[in-house]
């Protein structure tokens, strides 16, 4: 009978050990946890700036305001009988 219960004892300190501190244990499960919660907020930003960019192309194939804006601040064109001002602080 001591046999026994040293047996299963011994049985069940190696499963501990091994749920606690083997591979695939409680604390791998913590950290491929952390590794999902990091990539759902990484594919969130991602998906925020994908939404971005599509309402910015959808803008630039119909819209001739956004071409113009861009052309305004990236090219630094003027229209016909505008006058084009620059301010030079010191």
């Amino acid at each position: 009978m001591k046999l026994a219960i040293i047996i299963l004892t011994l049985l069940f300190l190696t499963l501990q050990y091994k749920l606690w501190f083997g591979d695939r244990g409680l604390h791998d499960a913590h950290l491929l946890d952390t590794a999902v919660q990091e990539q759902q907020q990484e594919n969130l930003k991602l998906k925020q700036r994908n939404e971005q960019l599509s309402a910015e192309v959808k803008d630039l194939k119909e819209g001739k305001e956004a071409i113009e804006e861009r052309a305004r601040s990236e090219l630094g064109m003027v229209k016909k009988g505008e006058t084009f001002y620059q301010v030079v602080e010191e």
